[in-house]
């Protein structure tokens, strides 16, 4: 090819590639800045209840799989347990997501903080009084004057409302986080988490028909439990991230319930990190009860959802013994767009 040829293809190549250049810095140009942000993902914290358990599995599951990954989100799971205030860091900004009891986000709301309920996972009380069979309480009305243990704080509200409802005077007795006092016949009747407390005291050596048990849920008291809650502020500032949160940690949730053992590993570890102490034959049943109060006879018909009628009876029973001046529209309170699916 001769030189004169080459010279005319450079000329003719040169404005060419000047203009597909030109339209291509265009294009990148006129593209939103939010779609290159995408990319990154924003970086959110929780806290839950307590320290790592089973009760907790679907969000540390979701954290080991990549699940909030997936859904844009770089999750920190902050301590918890004695000594921490899940709400306060909450409300103080220093969270944005928490897990919360029903009972205690309707006080919250209540005193003035805007928080909002995006998924109720547990769905019922779990929720249980004790005693041994050797004690003679056989119903509620034999608790009379009896000495009973209760947590302190909004874990105590559903069983001091069934007590003031069926005009159960008793003598209380502040309980720890430990069953103890009650195997040492420190206490008549012990509070106790069917997923939790339940079983400590199984494994230490009592049987179960050595025991009568009443589960609150059975005498009314039906108070759906952990919630993930928001402020409202994160809601209207970031509905993508909320979004965005309540999807994932139900996707943890599913398949941690989905693949079991590999779930317990996962929280294994971080309470082995933290120093909790763990047992696998305890943190197994904690998830099968868990599941089976996030559940709905084994089908998610429910997953997630903050039924209505559940929202408005707990309302009206904390309005009438005082405990909440005043409560929202529950359309007002729940805004969780993907529960149930």
């Amino acid at each position: 090819m001769s030189l004169s040829r080459l010279k005319r293809i450079e000329s003719y190549s040169s404005p060419i590639l000047l203009v597909i250049f030109v339209q291509l810095f265009l294009l990148f140009a006129s593209v939103p800045t939010s779609v290159f942000a995408q990319a990154r993902p924003k970086k959110a914290t929780l806290i839950t209840l307590w320290v790592p358990q089973a009760q907790f599995a679907g969000y540390y599951v979701a954290i080991d799989k990549g699940i909030y990954l997936k859904h844009g989100i770089d999750l920190k799971i902050l301590r918890s347990g004695a000594g921490y205030n899940t709400f306060q860091t909450l409300k103080n900004g220093q969270a944005d997501f928490a897990v919360l009891w029903l009972v205690t986000a309707l006080k919250e709301r209540s005193a003035g903080s805007k928080l909002v309920n995006i998924s109720q996972t547990v769905q019922r009380s779990s929720m249980m009084l004790i005693s041994k069979k050797t004690s003679g309480i056989n119903r509620l009305e034999d608790m009379k004057g009896k000495k009973i243990g209760l947590w302190e704080g909004d874990l105590a509200i559903p069983a001091r409302t069934l007590f003031t409802k069926y005009g159960i005077n008793f003598r209380e007795v502040r309980q720890s986080q430990t069953v103890n006092l009650f195997l040492r016949g420190g206490i008549d009747v012990a509070s106790a988490m069917w997923y939790n407390e339940y079983h400590v005291v199984l494994n230490s050596g009592i049987d179960a028909d050595q025991l009568n048990t009443i589960f609150l849920d059975k005498l009314g008291m039906k108070f759906p439990e952990d919630g993930i809650y928001t402020m409202e502020k994160t809601l209207k500032s970031d509905p993508e991230l909320v979004d965005e949160f309540a999807k994932a940690s139900l996707e943890g949730w599913r398949y941690a319930f989905d693949h079991p053992d590999e779930a317990l590993d996962i929280v294994m570890k971080y309470m082995h990190r933290d120093e909790v102490p763990a047992n696998r034959s305890h943190q197994r049943w904690m998830l099968l009860r868990i599941k089976d109060l996030m559940m709905t006879n084994g089908e998610p018909g429910r997953f997630g959802i903050l039924q209505k009628d559940d929202y408005d009876a707990v309302c009206k029973v904390m309005f009438r013994e005082g405990l909440i001046k005043h409560y929202t529209e529950y359309s007002n309170f729940f805004k969780g767009t993907h529960a149930g699916k």
